[in-house]
């Protein structure tokens, strides 16, 4: 049975505390492929294929556990990351990184 993760929009990348690529969804390898990142796949740097200072960021979010989000525009297309640490048995274990596409122009709520 296929994985919900592999059917999700999102693109979902896991890495470890040394920044290296544990899990790739089916997105996020149609993702770096289509961008043409070359070589991204389980097992190479997600460091690597961050530029500056998003690069900085995630070293620092893998010495210390912290989330980052935030929205960049490539190529007419608005995406929404969010970098989050992730647990294995209790122990901050690396980060994972969800991106997905949200409209340009996007309705906010505010409910009290």
């Amino acid at each position: 049975m296929e994985s919900w993760l592999d059917q999700d929009d999102a693109a979902i990348t896991i890495c470890d505390l040394n920044g290296i690529i544990i899990y790739m969804n089916e997105r996020s390898q149609r993702s770096f492929t289509k961008y043409e990142v070359a070589g991204v796949t389980i097992g190479s740097s997600l460091v690597e294929c961050h530029p500056e200072p998003s690069r900085t960021k995630l070293l620092s979010m893998l010495k210390e556990p912290q989330t980052n989000v935030y929205t960049i525009e490539k190529r007419g297309i608005k995406k929404l990351i969010r970098q989050s640490p992730w647990y294995r048995d209790g122990i901050f274990s690396g980060v994972v990184e969800i991106s997905f596409e949200i409209p340009l122009e996007m309705a906010h709520h505010v409910r009290d």
